[in-house]
């Protein structure tokens, strides 16, 4: 499990790697919204394209970061979710609350 932040103007990135469940999840939150309370950004990013795996924990980091950043008038976006944690991200309703960006389609291939 690791996050690494950077962040630039009104935006901080957080790319998440590795497995999101209950034992790294508190870890994650920690370091992202430690990032969000020193920067205050319009926009936190949120990629996911190095998650391997992802259980509710990987919900629950979402829902609790939404809160975060809105408390502070931003947005949250989740990047390049692959098909399968797009689906879950739907059925839990977080596009309610946040823009889900999947994974970009390969020119001819289908996911």
């Amino acid at each position: 499990m690791a996050v690494f932040i950077n962040s630039r103007a009104d935006e901080v990135n957080a790319l998440l790697k590795g497995d999101i469940d209950h034992h790294n999840a508190p870890a994650m939150r920690e370091a992202i919204d430690e990032a969000v309370e020193l920067k205050r950004p319009k926009v936190l990013n949120i990629d996911f394209s190095e998650v391997t795996f992802m259980d509710s924990s990987g919900i629950g980091l979402v829902m609790g970061r939404y809160r975060t950043v809105n408390a502070l008038g931003g947005e949250l976006v989740i990047k390049n979710l692959s098909p399968q944690s797009y689906k879950v991200m739907r059925l839990a309703g977080v596009e309610k609350i946040a823009r889900l960006e999947k994974i970009p389609q390969e020119e001819g291939k289908t996911i």
